[in-house]
C-alpha cells in the first residue's frame, strides 16, 4: 500500500508555504482533492484511496527527481490493480519530464482511463525508453494551459509511447498556444477518436502540415474553436485528408468566405460548426451530407443553400429578414431563427414548419398582420414552437399591436381570410338558388 501511495506522491503532492496539506475526500462523488501534501503528511492520501476522481493541486516535483522508484513487486501489483481510481488531475505543478517518464509506467498496473494536466509547466527532457512496447489502460489525456518544449524534435519521445498512443482515444490541448503539430506525431495516434485544439494559435497554413497523409486516420470529432483560422477554403484543405471526420467545430475563427473555393470536405462530416465566425454570406461548398449546420451569432442577411440531409439548422442571432425555404431541407426537425429581423413566416412556409419538432424564433420584430400573428398561433398550438414561448415573441407592428405579446393579438377567421368566408358563402347562395328555381 505504501508504494501505491508514494507513487500518487511524486505524481504532484508537494508541500508550499502557506497552504494546509492534506486531502479532502467527498465519499458521495467519490472525489478527492488533494492540496500541497508533502512525504511527512503523507497519511493523509490514504483516505484517497476509494475515490473514482483523485485530483493534485499546487508544488513542483525537482525536489523528487532523485526518489527512487523501483518496479513493483506482486503484492505492490496487485495493490494498485486493486484501486478503483479512473481519472487522476494534476493541476498547478511543475512537471521535471524526466521524472514524468519514470512514473508513466507505473499506470500500466492500474485502472485509470484519464489523466489530465491543468495550468503545468514541464521542464527539461525525458528518457522514454523504458515505455518502448508498454501499453496503459489510459485512453484519454488532456492538456489544458499548459507550458512544454516545442513538439518539434519530439519525434522520438512519441515514437517510444507509441504502444500507449496508438491506442488513445481522446487528446486534448487546450489554450496552451499550440501553433501546430508535426506531422510525425499525428501518425502515432492511429486509434484516436476525438482530438481537441481549442484556444490556441493554429493558422490557415499549419493545418495541412498537422493532419497530413497518415495522421489521424480514425479521428471523428475534432475541434478548432478559439484559434486563429481566416480562410475557409485553407481550413477545407487542410482536413481534407480526413477521411473519418464527423464532427467539426470552426466556432469563434474569423472566417472569410472564398468566392470560387473548389475544396470538398470530408464526405463523413455530419456535423459543421460555424457560429461566431464573423461569416456575412455562407460560404460554399457545404459539407454535402450534413445533418447538423450551426451559422449562429454571425451576420448573415440571407441563407440559400440546398441541403437534403440537413436535419438540424441554427441561424439564431444574424441578421435574416425572412425564413429559409424548408423545401431546401426536407429532413429538417430543428429551427431556431431567434434574434434575426424576421417579420413574419410566410403561409407556405408555416405549412411546411408544422413538420418541424422545434422551431424557435423569439425575439424578433414580429408585424403582427394576419399571417405574422397567426402563423406563429398556428405553430404554437401544435406545440412546435420551443423555449420562449409566448413571453418572446411580441409585435413590433402595427402600431395598435407594439409591444403586445403575439399570443395576445385577436386573430379571426373573417379577419384574416375572408376568402375562406365568402367562398363558402357565395356556394350556398348558388346551391340555394339553384333549389329554388
Amino acid at each position: 500500500m505504501r508504494v501505491a501511495v508514494l507513487l500518487l506522491l511524486g505524481l504532484g503532492l508537494l508541500e508550499a508555504e502557506g497552504r494546509r496539506n492534506r486531502c479532502f475526500f467527498n465519499r458521495t462523488q467519490e472525489y478527492c482533492v488533494c492540496y500541497n501534501l508533502s512525504e511527512e503528511t503523507i497519511g493523509s492520501i490514504i483516505q484517497c484511496l476509494p475515490a473514482t476522481v483523485v485530483e493534485f493541486q499546487g508544488g513542483d516535483l525537482e525536489k523528487y527527481m532523485a526518489f527512487p522508484i523501483r518496479d513493483p513487486d506482486s503484492s505492490t501489483i496487485e495493490t494498485l490493480g486493486s484501486l478503483t481510481i479512473h481519472k487522476i488531475i494534476i493541476g498547478n505543478v511543475l512537471v521535471p519530464e524526466i521524472l514524468l517518464a519514470r512514473v508513466l509506467r507505473f499506470f500500466s498496473y492500474t485502472h485509470v482511463q484519464e489523466l489530465a494536466f491543468e495550468s503545468c509547466i514541464f521542464q527539461g527532457t525525458g528518457n522514454w525508453s523504458d515505455m518502448d512496447g508498454r501499453n496503459l489502460p489510459i485512453l484519454s489525456l488532456s492538456f489544458h494551459n499548459v507550458t512544454s518544449a516545442p513538439l518539434t524534435g519530439q519525434e522520438p519521445a512519441f515514437s517510444s509511447l507509441s504502444s500507449w498512443l496508438g491506442a488513445l482515444r481522446e487528446l486534448a490541448v487546450t489554450g496552451s498556444r499550440i501553433t501546430s503539430l508535426p506531422c510525425a506525431i499525428g501518425r502515432v495516434f492511429r486509434a484516436l477518436r476525438s482530438l481537441d485544439l481549442a484556444q490556441n494559435s493554429l493558422r490557415d497554413g499549419s493545418l495541412s502540415p498537422t493532419f497530413c497523409q497518415g495522421a489521424f486516420p480514425q479521428l471523428q470529432e475534432l475541434s478548432l474553436h478559439h484559434n486563429n483560422l481566416r480562410s475557409y477554403h485553407s481550413v477545407c484543405e487542410g482536413v481534407e485528408l480526413l477521411l473519418e471526420l464527423q464532427h467539426l467545430d470552426l466556432s469563434h475563427n474569423e472566417l472569410m468566405a472564398d468566392p470560387s473555393s473548389s475544396c470538398q470536405w470530408p464526405a463523413s462530416l455530419r456535423h459543421f460548426n460555424l457560429s461566431s465566425t464573423g461569416l456575412d454570406e455562407v460560404p460554399t461548398p457545404m459539407p454535402r451530407n450534413l445533418e447538423v449546420l450551426d451559422m449562429s451569432h454571425n451576420h448573415l442577411h440571407a441563407v440559400d443553400i440546398s441541403l437534403s440531409s440537413l436535419k438540424k439548422l441554427f441561424l439564431n442571432q444574424n441578421l435574416l429578414q425572412a425564413v429559409p425555404s424548408i423545401r431546401n431541407y426536407p429532413r429538417l426537425d430543428t429551427l431556431h431563427l431567434d434574434n434575426n429581423s424576421i417579420t413574419e413566416l410566410p403561409r407556405d412556409e408555416v405549412k411546411l414548419l408544422r413538420h418541424l419538432q422545434d422551431v424557435a424564433v423569439a425575439e424578433n420584430p414580429f408585424s403582427c398582420s394576419c399571417s405574422g400573428a397567426g402563423g406563429l398561433q398556428v405553430l404554437a398550438a401544435a406545440g412546435h414552437l420551443g423555449q420562449g414561448w409566448p413571453g418572446d415573441y411580441r409585435c413590433h407592428s402595427p402600431a395598435q399591436y407594439q409591444g403586445w405579446p403575439v399570443a395576445q393579438v385577436p386573430v379571426s377567421v373573417l379577419r384574416c381570410d375572408p376568402a375562406a368566408v365568402v367562398a363558402p358563402v357565395c356556394i350556398a347562395l348558388a346551391l340555394l338558388g339553384v333549389a329554388g328555381a
